[in-house]
């Protein structure tokens, strides 16, 4: 029987996003679960090979606004408990941050990504990001690097970027995940940030898109087959 991964959803989209793409090419069976919207978490059994928790629009300093995310952070905690490995993705790390004990929230002075921005690896991980790597960004939050965990990566702007606690459970800022298809339904998404002070206009979205989204792919599906597919590697 396929071993199954957890999709943890945030928001009523498409799923053609690069995780579920990729994972169901493995033979993965997939589970997508929508708390947002009423649905009940799974119980992590030895079955579950993995959890990816995507991003959304909520905050995690406004959880009272989205109680399911006390849900979220109540169940994830079961999930490192068991050793399941876990990736959480832009909303997805600042929970698994928060879980870990780490502040998360936005920048003084609003500040916000939205578009393609470089990373670079931390000081200890020179491998983790490759040189000149742009990643495809969108959020207003930031996470601090929760104490026992490992910083991976860093910005310019929101300093912290991809930490990972233990072997198997890892927290990033970014969307790795971001397809063309999912970068165009952002775009024209009515509360895109446009506006906001940081943000990337279209033009410069698009032209990065180009330069740099099939080398960010190549990256995340490398992420995932070790995460997944090799649960005890360490990168």
């Amino acid at each position: 029987m396929p071993q199954k991964i957890i999709l943890v959803e945030h928001n009523p989209e498409p799923r053609d996003n690069g995780a579920s793409i990729w994972l169901a090419e493995q033979g993965f069976k997939l589970h997508w679960c929508q708390p947002f919207a009423g649905e009940r978490l799974p119980s992590p059994t030895v079955e579950v090979a993995g959890v990816v928790i995507l991003g959304g629009s909520q905050n995690i300093d406004e959880m009272s606004r989205s109680p399911f995310l006390a849900d979220e952070a109540c169940w994830l905690e079961t999930c490192l408990a068991q050793q399941i490995p876990v990736l959480g993705l832009c909303l997805g790390g600042q929970l698994l941050a928060h879980v870990l004990g780490a502040h998360v929230g936005p920048r003084e002075d609003g500040t916000v990504e939205f578009g393609f921005y470089p990373i670079q690896p931390a000081a200890q991980c020179a491998d983790f990001v490759p040189d000149n790597f742009f990643v495809m960004q969108w959020h207003g939050r930031g996470f601090e690097v929760p104490a026992g965990a490992e910083a991976l990566a860093a910005g310019e702007v929101f300093p912290n970027q991809a930490f990972r606690y233990g072997d198997t459970a890892y927290g990033l800022q970014f969307h790795p995940e971001c397809t063309l298809s999912v970068l165009r339904r952002w775009q024209e998404y009515e509360g895109a940030p446009w506006d906001k002070p940081g943000a990337q206009n279209h033009g410069e979205q698009d032209r990065l898109a180009q330069v740099h989204m099939a080398t960010m792919h190549e990256w995340f599906t490398s992420l995932l087959g070790r995460l997944f597919c090799a649960t005890r590697s360490i990168i």
